[in-house]
């Protein structure tokens, strides 16, 4: 298994591990068995992320995470599974994850969990996108969040904090990914 794995941020909102974010992005790929990968990450503000989201996917709003799946390639299929994990097992993927660090900020306090964490959920969000995962319907959104439950748990991170009744970022706000 080989991956590469660049992160890099121009915002200074907030203080959060880079070696450990990028540290628990290939223990994600090790566990999702990817065979090899190119990812490149780059935490931002919610300015950034805003412009972002809608000069590519059309949205008028600041967001957690977008991710952008470059290339997918495997020696035996075409695209990836459909099963509930393991879905690029064996694959060679190329991506960008643009995460926003203010926005987990705002989510980590909201939520009385640590920012590093929510910033790690991010990028294994985005990874997971890249992977071939998607949340778009109810089915595949709780497999998603299965897989992100899951890698976090073998990372060692406590229980996400899903809230169901807290106030909710307008529709389609949390999800951006092309």
């Amino acid at each position: 298994m080989t991956f590469e794995v660049d992160i890099t941020t121009d915002s200074q909102f907030g203080s959060v591990g880079l070696e450990r974010l990028q540290q628990s992005v290939v223990q994600a790929l090790q566990i999702e068995s990817v065979a090899e990968a190119v990812l490149s990450v780059t935490l931002v503000d919610n300015a950034a992320i805003h412009e972002i989201n809608r000069q590519y996917l059309q949205h008028d709003f600041a967001t957690d995470v977008i991710s952008f799946q470059l290339d997918w390639t495997h020696p035996e299929l075409d695209a990836p599974g459909t099963a509930s994990r393991d879905r690029s097992a064996g694959a060679h993927i190329q991506g960008e994850i643009i995460a926003s660090i203010e926005y987990a900020a705002g989510e980590a306090d909201r939520l009385d969990w640590e920012l590093q964490s929510e910033l790690t959920l991010y990028v294994i969000h985005g990874m997971l996108h890249i992977c071939g995962y998607d949340d778009l319907d109810p089915t595949e959104k709780q497999i998603m969040q299965a897989r992100e439950s899951a890698i976090l748990n073998e990372l060692g991170m406590s229980e996400i904090p899903r809230c169901a009744a807290c106030p909710q970022p307008p529709d389609g706000a949390k999800e951006a990914v092309e």
